[in-house]
């Protein structure tokens, strides 16, 4: 039996393969052309909101983990039906529920729900041409398009407030501990000459997806372990929080001490990559660590399969 199945396997042409690969990416444009106004509004909410603006890059990187774990992904290419069904179904209840505006009538949610139905889709049609074995092996790739699926808006007003709050502590710590006088009443902080509020857009809610999504990749790639990447993934709220008090700390300082001008200067409005690395930087060293810790055990560990591990 195992002969026979190792024979069926080496007897796929190339052409096959060709034709695979074809059919996948023509199914796979029907489900965007389905809901295409709504693909066409969320094309329009990158350019218009920052908060979206990695959505483009996604599926760009997904397709290059897919690319350069080829070889393993799609060595044994098969027909997945049953498991491609299901995600199909997912993905067709998806599309049904956003036509329905079954959470609400607010544009993003129906996004959401239409984007999530379009990777099932996607998922869905990698599982018909490549089989259960391939979209297993592809997991990772087709995990990390969830990424592209807008953030439901009562979540996001939710996680936005949850920063704010823990921004203000943040900068009402640093306050403190550089002996700068302040009155805090809630997101509100009266300093001497001046007043400031931690607002939505002070939330870093951009940051934080952007050091997530990195994180996520970064842990995908370096780590082996499933709770080192979860402690890595954790770890982008506080450095964010951090980051962000940081910031507002800075900022502040400058205009009481310097001039105000640096509440709405240049450092405001473009300095952001500035204070992105105060979370960046110890979520790479973070990242260093852990890696040092699983190579302390690494020859406990089993061969991890591919270049990109499990």
């Amino acid at each position: 039996m195992q002969t026979r199945k190792s024979l069926e396997i080496s007897s796929v042409s190339p052409r096959e393969n060709r034709l695979r690969a074809v059919g996948f990416l023509i199914v796979s444009i029907l489900p965007a052309a389905w809901v295409w106004i709504s693909m066409r509004s969320l094309a329009e909410i990158t350019l218009r909101d920052d908060t979206y603006s990695h959505i483009p890059l996604i599926p760009l990187v997904s397709l290059y983990l897919i690319f350069f774990d080829r070889k393993r992904i799609f060595s044994q290419p098969s027909s997945g039906w049953k498991l491609g069904g299901i995600f199909l179904l997912g993905g067709v209840a998806c599309f049904i529920l956003g036509q329905l505006r079954f959470w609400s009538s607010v544009p993003q949610n129906v996004l959401s729900f239409e984007a999530l139905g379009i990777v099932l889709a996607w998922a869905a049609a990698f599982a018909f041409f490549f089989g259960s074995r391939a979209l297993r092996a592809a997991s990772f790739p087709f995990l990390f398009l969830l990424f592209m699926v807008p953030i439901p808006q009562p979540v996001l007003s939710r996680t936005i407030f949850l920063l704010q709050q823990g921004s203000a502590s943040s900068a009402a710590f640093l306050f403190n501990l550089f002996r700068i006088p302040f009155l805090r009443q809630g997101f509100d902080f009266l300093l001497p000459g001046v007043t400031i509020r931690v607002a939505e857009e002070c939330s870093g809610i951009r940051s934080t997806l952007a050091l997530i999504i990195m994180s996520v990749l970064a842990g995908h790639i370096f780590l082996r372990k499933f709770p080192s990447k979860t402690v890595l993934c954790v770890l982008v709220f506080p450095f964010t929080v951090f980051k962000n008090g940081l910031r507002i700390m800075v900022l502040s300082a400058l205009a009481i001490y310097v001039n105000a001008g640096f509440l709405h200067g240049r450092l405001h409005e473009y300095g952001g990559m500035v204070f992105f690395a105060a979370g960046l930087v110890p979520l790479a060293i973070c990242l260093l660590l852990l890696q040092k810790s699983e190579g302390q055990n690494a020859k406990r560990l089993p061969a991890q399969v591919g270049a990109f591990g499990a």
